[in-house]
């Protein structure tokens, strides 16, 4: 038959078999270059910049490159001891630390290592100062006398630890930082003091807030699709409009139209003491907390709760339910053993849409959420922006993804990506 086949040729005389290769590697090709576009697309606005947040997260040659000699000296000295390092090594450092101070680079060295322990900024901006104006010829001490009368923590072993610990070319200070970790200067890991650890307590507060908003959208955006789906195309179209129309309002507008109705003197604790549900001493709190961000982000992520559920719904056949009816299910009886199993894939595609945008989000929480409903996007922002601590950001945004990750594994362990719809 092989042969049979080889032997067919086309009208310009080529071989069938070459020629159906040949067209099948044409349309391979071709395919590939309509899809290269969008994957290069992602490569640069989403795999690159991911990368670089994970390289983020442990990179640290700021120490290599602006203490070069004093890395490769402090490297064979050992912090466990409990003694102070070698004159050599405080000779390295202010050979190292005036040209930094020179180049008035020191100071990003402090900066960094400040993160690591307070205090060490305005270290090196003194010594930096110092080293500036110094001059070798004119030393009548050691360089470790002379450092030590610059400030006294130089004679500390804690300083040289933290120095040593942070020469290396990466580091795991950042991932212990975002885990409410610390390295002492014997180098064991430990937990930071009790009022300092905050970064678990967002973890867990931004994963249950994501849980319970994604629960209340699927109670609240549910019988809303269900009404949709079962009325008259008319009529559903009409409703619809009403469930998109928030999308064509600002995210920004959205969320200040709520700090004006959840406040003390806002509209609805104005409603509730006009009609005599609550007295005008006993206004209820629900701004600048965890009710506020609750509130707030329900209503902005149930339409994505609602589309998936309304296009899975209008696809179910209405017939299912009047069958089980006629053979003397109750209506009740009909909807959870027939109806409702049919909705599952609408409620896992909504549930895991309105999941995952719900633990990124920050803007809302920011404005709404105040100390106790802000979330783990908040702080990540932060120090991009404000603190400038992209290391720790990088390690926030790293461990964060990991647990989406992880929590998306076991969805699909449990219930299957597979059995997700969108219609």
């Amino acid at each position: 038959m092989a042969s049979h086949t080889e032997a067919l040729k086309t009208a310009d005389g080529i071989s069938l078999k070459l020629s159906l290769q040949r067209s099948l590697r044409r349309k391979k090709r071709n395919a590939l270059l309509l899809v290269a576009p969008l994957f290069l697309f992602i490569l640069v606005t989403f795999l690159f910049p991911i990368f670089d947040m994970l390289l983020r997260g442990v990179e640290n040659s700021i120490t290599e490159e602006i203490l070069p000699t004093t890395v490769v000296v402090l490297a064979d000295w050992d912090p466990a001891l409990g003694k102070l390092p070698e004159e050599e090594v405080f000779k390295a450092f202010t050979v190292d630390g005036q040209i930094a101070a020179k180049a008035k680079i020191i100071s990003r060295l402090g900066k960094r290592l400040n993160y690591e322990k307070s205090g060490f900024s305005s270290l090196f901006r003194k010594t930096g100062r110092k080293l500036r104006k110094f001059d070798p010829e004119k030393l009548t001490s050691t360089y470790k006398e002379n450092l030590i009368k610059i400030d006294k923590k130089w004679g500390q072993v804690e300083t040289w630890a933290l120095l040593h610990r942070e020469s290396g070319s990466y580091t795991k200070s950042y991932y212990l930082a975002a885990l409410d970790l610390t390295q002492n200067a014997e180098g064991n890991i430990e937990w930071k003091e009790a009022d300092s650890r905050i970064y678990i307590d967002l973890f867990i507060r931004t994963l249950w807030l994501s849980c319970l908003i994604t629960f209340l959208t699927i109670l609240l955006g549910y019988p809303i699709a269900y009404l949709l789906a079962t009325l008259k195309s008319k009529t559903s179209n009409l409703l619809m409009i009403l469930v998109l129309l928030p999308f064509w309002t600002s995210l920004l507008v959205r969320t200040s139209a709520w700090i004006a109705l959840l406040q003390k003197e806002g509209v609805i604790n104005d409603t509730l003491v006009a009609i005599g549900i609550i007295s005008d001493d006993s206004r209820l709190s629900m701004i600048h907390n965890s009710t506020g961000t609750l509130i707030a982000m329900t209503h902005i992520l149930l339409p994505f709760m609602i589309l998936p559920l309304f296009s899975v719904m209008k696809t179910i056949d209405p017939s299912y339910v009047r069958a089980a009816r006629s053979m003397g299910a109750t209506g009740f009886t009909a909807f959870r053993r027939v109806y409702f199993p049919n909705t599952i894939a609408g409620i896992g595609a909504g549930g895991i849409l309105v999941f995952i945008l719900s633990i990124g989000f920050y803007i809302t929480p920011a404005l709404v959420g105040g100390v106790d409903g802000t979330m783990i996007s908040n702080f990540i922002a932060y120090h991009i922006s404000t603190s400038l601590n992209w290391g720790l950001a990088a390690a926030l945004g790293a461990i964060l993804l990991a647990l989406v990750l992880a929590l998306y594994i076991l969805y699909d362990k449990l219930v299957g990506v597979d059995n997700m719809k969108l219609g």
